[in-house]
């Protein structure tokens, strides 16, 4: 396992999403198999890994942090704020809720320090220059270490950025999902020297090949059967896109998922993606990615056959992308 750097912020080059073991892609986890598998990604060279507040909501936090205590000084830990989850869920991100907030997560989270504190969505009704003092603050008295921002415009990322640095931005990006290419985000972060961690690296399953017209999701446990792309037709109508991985997959030995993530990870060399699972044997899956190197010729071919390709379906939810920050 190689490192990159987001901002200044060293990391292995493939961190951990830990969100699925607690929530929104079925029910929880047993908490067992939770920290095993965390410690597994540990174990094999992973020293990232990705929660929030929301996830649970609380219990994701709280297993993550019972999970690193044995190494948490070798390891970086990502958590997000924004939500205010006693009221509904509405957006919430005035800087005194971000100062009462972020002693749960630390309390959860069995430290002392917050490595990378997110913003989970930018709260139109405040300022994001607020945000980013109120944050700056917290950096100052050493209770968080860096400022993120999740799902934010490039417009936002400039006027946070211009508060206090923005380490990284978290926004959804894979093969099949490629907003960040033409709406300035990935631009902005490179002019800015500010890291990228796409969520949703496999497209939520998608990529993996594993995903057909068949599959049932779980209706009140799983976020996905309300998505748009995850409709009996649209999994038909996509599984073009699963064939362009699947048939360099086949030339190189190796899956679709992992074809997803070692295309991720030759786009920029401060791109870190979270995969996420709660299974050891997609853990090892994932992890395989960074053995993979793909050549310019393997690259281009790729491009050149998903140009072919139409992906059917948004991202998200029409409520869920109403909070999906697209001011310019």
């Amino acid at each position: 396992m190689k490192t990159r750097k987001l901002g200044s912020l060293v990391v292995s080059e493939v961190g951990a999403g830990c969100m699925s073991i607690s929530a929104n892609y079925g029910p929880p986890a047993d908490r067992k198999q939770g920290i095993q598998t965390i410690r597994a990604a540990f174990d094999r060279g992973v020293t990232f890994f990705d929660t929030a507040e929301v996830y649970g909501p609380y219990t994701n936090e709280d297993l993550v942090g019972e999970a690193l205590a044995p190494f948490r000084n070798q390891v970086v830990i990502e958590t997000k704020f924004g939500f205010d989850i006693e009221k509904g869920f509405a957006l919430n991100s005035r800087p005194e809720r971000i100062r009462k907030v972020v002693e749960a997560s630390l309390k959860r989270l069995r430290t002392d320090r917050i490595d990378l504190y997110y913003q989970h969505r930018v709260d139109p009704s405040v300022p994001i220059e607020e945000v980013a003092g109120a944050v700056k603050d917290l950096i100052k008295e050493g209770k968080v270490q860096h400022l993120g921002l999740s799902e934010a415009s490039a417009a936002t990322i400039r006027r946070a950025h211009a508060v206090q640095p923005v380490t990284a931005v978290q926004t959804e990006y894979s093969f099949m999902e490629r907003a960040v290419e033409r709406n300035g985000v990935l631009q902005t972060c490179e002019e800015l020297g500010i890291g990228f961690v796409p969520w949703g690296p496999v497209g939520m399953g998608y990529l993996s090949g594993k995903i057909d017209a068949q599959t049932k999701l779980d209706p009140k446990m799983d976020l996905r059967t309300g998505f748009d792309r995850f409709s009996p037709e649209n999994v038909r109508a996509n599984r073009a896109v699963v064939d362009v991985l699947q048939r360099l997959a086949q030339k190189k030995n190796a899956t679709p998922s992992q074809i997803a993530l070692a295309w991720l990870l030759a786009q920029k060399p401060w791109i870190v993606p979270i995969p996420g699972t709660r299974r050891l044997d997609h853990l090892n899956e994932n992890l395989g990615s960074i053995r993979l190197s793909l050549s310019p010729a393997e690259l281009q071919g790729l491009e050149a056959a998903f140009a072919g390709v139409k992906v059917h379906g948004g991202r998200m939810n029409e409520m869920q992308m109403r909070i999906v920050d697209q001011s310019v």
